[in-house]
């Protein structure tokens, strides 16, 4: 349902400990430089049955104070990016917002639109300049919370989002045994001259649609049996989740928007792979910034070509983001040339990119602010086409696709009938809040 949110209140939280003058300039590395000056955002929905014993007051200090003192160990959060060379950790702050909601939560979750999550967000997500960081606390009618929280893709990637996401809450909630995160990834992947490569490529601001389609266990085992190819030995293990839901998107999105491919673009499939696990020795989870890639792949788009074979194809992609994939993006600039040249062809429409991301097994529903964990968790409308966003359900063991495209690719998609027939025809989350 569409919402009305009227803001009560905003200020800057700043740092409840002041950043060492030898920690005031965080370098960006050359992962960080590369990634898009957009938020990632997410926005947690809490039941007024968790709350009841804190007033609006009291909520208010919790969500502050701890946003405060978790800043103290996340102090680049709390400063300004300065020419995507490095972070002023001037402890200005984190724009913090304080807002309220004409309905009740559970409206609201019987049938959540994307775009209107972007209202529980304090700015738009391409509209940060300097900001590392955004929050807003919105309060329903019934007493129900939602907490938005937006971190700059120049400075973290998916899994630090978590991490600072759960020690805000560990710490709102009184834990003591908290690690603190690493911030050294410029040592890792040092910062370089980026003339002739623009970051922001690929943003796109109108006419991008966000819809919301679940699919349910049974459905997913159906894929990948679907997707298991049986007459190679090299491939003959049955493909992931998220391979086999990666895979069937793409393919319908082909059929239903790009009938007759055109031979003059080449159609790519990418995949975010985490990076932490595949440099040697591996790093921790807690080790912070943009500590990821992306897999490419060019599907073959012959009219007889199995479905076997798109997941093969994805799977030797993200094979090869290895550890002589990572030494070489640490030591050479090929990477950086490779992505001059891919932008300047998705600009000029050479390259039809189509990309996924897997937040499924990341820790999306463990932000325990002292009241509970959330009852769902939803993302927003994104600032990019042909995007997709994977989440594991609130339940069971479903996974919900959060699909980002273009407003007139999306009428044929959305109505493709082999898609639906595999796309739950009951997607609303209210279930574990009535």
């Amino acid at each position: 349902m569409k919402v009305h949110i009227e803001v009560i209140h905003n200020e800057t939280i700043n740092p409840s400990s002041p950043t060492p003058h030898h920690l005031r300039q965080y370098k960006l590395s050359f992962l960080d430089q590369i990634s898009p000056p957009v938020f990632m955002p997410l926005v947690l929905f809490y039941p007024k049955e968790d709350c009841t014993n804190l007033t609006n007051s009291e909520l208010s200090n919790r969500f502050k104070k701890s946003l405060s003192d978790a800043l103290t160990r996340f102090y680049p959060l709390a400063g300004r990016v300065k020419d995507n060379l490095y972070i002023d950790c001037n402890d200005e702050g984190v724009y913090y917002v304080e807002a309220k909601v004409d309905c009740q939560l559970h409206e609201f979750l019987e049938d959540p639109i994307p775009a209107e999550l972007n209202k529980f967000l304090p700015c738009a997500l391409d509209d940060g300049n300097e900001l590392v960081a955004i929050v807003q606390v919105t309060l329903f009618s019934c007493g129900g919370i939602a907490v938005g929280l937006g971190i700059s893709h120049k400075v973290a990637d998916g899994l630090s989002f978590f991490v600072f996401l759960n020690t805000w809450a560990a710490i709102a909630r009184g834990d003591s045994d908290i690690a603190s995160p690493l911030f050294d990834s410029a040592k890792l992947f040092p910062p370089k001259a980026l003339t002739g490569f623009e970051p922001r490529t690929g943003i796109v601001k109108e006419n991008i649609v966000s819809k919301r389609f679940v699919f349910d266990a049974s459905a997913i085992a159906a894929l990948r049996a679907k997707y298991t190819d049986n007459t190679s030995i090299e491939y003959a293990t049955r493909p992931t989740r998220i391979e086999a839901l990666s895979a069937f998107i793409w393919s319908r999105f082909m059929a239903s928007t790009q009938p007759k491919s055109d031979p003059n673009k080449i159609y790519t499939v990418l995949h975010a792979i985490n990076l932490r696990t595949r440099l040697d020795p591996p790093l921790p989870n807690n080790y912070f910034g943009n500590i990821s890639r992306i897999a490419i792949s060019v599907p073959s788009m012959d009219a007889d070509n199995r479905y076997s074979d798109i997941v093969n194809q994805v799977r030797k992609s993200i094979r090869d983001v290895n550890v002589d994939y990572v030494k070489k993006l640490q030591e050479s600039e090929d990477h950086l040339n490779f992505m001059k040249e891919r932008s300047a062809s998705i600009s000029k429409g050479e390259v039809v990119p189509f990309s996924f991301t897997s937040l499924c097994r990341f820790p999306i529903y463990e932000a325990d602010f002292g009241w509970g964990k959330p009852v769902w968790v939803g993302s927003a409308r994104l600032t990019f086409k042909n995007l997709v966003t994977f989440f594991d359900a609130n339940s069971g063991n479903g996974i919900e696709a959060w699909v980002n495209l273009k407003e007139d690719d999306m009428a044929k998609f959305e109505r493709d009938e082999e898609f639906l027939t595999h796309v739950s025809s009951t997607p609303n989350v209210t279930t574990t809040v009535l």
